[in-house]
């Protein structure tokens, strides 16, 4: 048997479901450290209706079985990681509508096998940080080979979360020494916190408004769905001209200052790192100033082989974002107090990435 975070009935608990032998073209693997993203923090508050019983996208696994037709690539004692996003079939995205990795055992379909989203790791990666930072450094590493490409003088990431706390972190090594970057927060706690990082952002802004930023400007959107359309005006009204859809939008998401311009669809518009470059809109403000939005669900295979070099390369440099670790048990405590309250302050401390031990040395 297999013990997993299993949502039910409300609630988080943790249960023993039974372990599925991999058929053809199938794995089985033994997560080693998954994270929890804020994605799956708006599934326990019931803002998606994902129908995953087990969630968690984001984590590093070794291969414990592989089903017949397997790439001996990943044969088992393989340490890997596993793109969540399927570029062309939504039947598979991990912890959303297949079961995630927040269990000890994960069945992985042959769709995502065969389109090659699981990714062989060398045996010398730190497991501890890779797990819970490698999916959301990769989704930084898109936003900003993207974002770069239109040479802007400022970087403006809007969210405190861990991919605005990330992009901050990874800017001027994927931007250049050059940019300016400031981030901004929506709470006092969320300034403090960042206040007392080792590497912060070069302006720190309770408000976007409170401060003139040089152009051009670039905008990263790393807000809960619910927030998103807020976040994205803000950085229009400071004048952003490029912008980078991070955070999630409910379905027909519009805004007055943009007529006409489905935002959900522009999001949606690149998946899974595809197409290559990017789809870009350009859409016209009420004054006539151009802007152009682009965003993304998921992650090329690219994206996460780019983030697991950089982890390697300086792991010191991300790790004390991972402020909480625990085991299965006490995930689904902290799973529940984030369901019940927005705060974010888990036994005393403000929690921006949660890294889950699940599995046994499988070696």
């Amino acid at each position: 048997m297999n013990r997993a975070i299993v949502r039910a009935h409300g609630t988080v608990s943790v249960a023993r479901l039974p372990i599925a032998a991999p058929g053809r073209g199938e794995l089985s693997v033994a997560t080693e450290y998954a994270g929890l993203c804020g994605t799956d923090i708006q599934m326990l508050r019931g803002l998606r209706d994902d129908p995953a019983r087990v969630i968690g996208h984001e984590g590093v696994a070794r291969v414990v079985a592989a089903g017949a037709g397997v790439p001996a690539r990943l044969a088992p004692g393989t340490l890997v990681a596993i793109n969540p996003t399927h570029p062309t079939d939504p039947d598979f995205l991990l912890g959303h509508n297949v079961d995630g990795l927040l269990q000890e055992r994960t069945l992985v379909p042959a769709t995502a096998v065969s389109c090659g989203l699981v990714l062989p790791l060398p045996e010398t990666t730190d497991a501890a940080v890779a797990g819970p930072l490698l999916e959301p450094l990769a989704v930084v590493r898109y936003a900003l080979a993207e974002l770069g490409a239109f040479a802007p003088a400022t970087l403006l990431v809007i969210g405190d979360g861990i991919v605005g706390h990330l992009a901050v972190r990874a800017a001027g090594r994927w931007l250049g020494p050059g940019m300016r970057v400031a981030l901004a927060h929506h709470t006092g706690p969320g300034l403090a916190f960042s206040a007392s990082r080792p590497y912060r952002a070069d302006l720190l802004l309770d408000t976007v408004f409170e401060v003139k930023l040089d152009g051009p400007v670039a905008a990263l959107i790393a807000t809960p769905r619910d927030a998103t359309v807020a976040a994205l005006e803000s950085a229009l009204g400071v004048g952003a001209e490029v912008v980078d859809i991070v955070g999630g939008l409910p379905p027909g998401a519009t805004t007055p200052l943009l007529p006409g311009v489905d935002l959900t669809a522009v999001r949606a518009a690149n998946r899974g790192g595809l197409p290559d470059p990017v789809r870009v809109t350009t859409a016209r403000l009420g004054t006539g100033r151009p802007v152009r939005l682009f965003g993304h669900r998921g992650v090329g295979n690219r994206h996460l082989l780019d983030a697991a070099a950089e982890l390697a390369r300086d792991p010191g440099r991300y790790r004390d974002l991972i402020t909480h670790e625990t085991d299965l048990d006490g995930a689904a405590r902290v799973m529940r107090a984030l369901a019940r309250s927005r705060e974010r302050t888990i036994d005393g401390r403000r929690l921006i990435k949660l890294s889950v031990r699940t599995a046994e040395d499988t070696r």
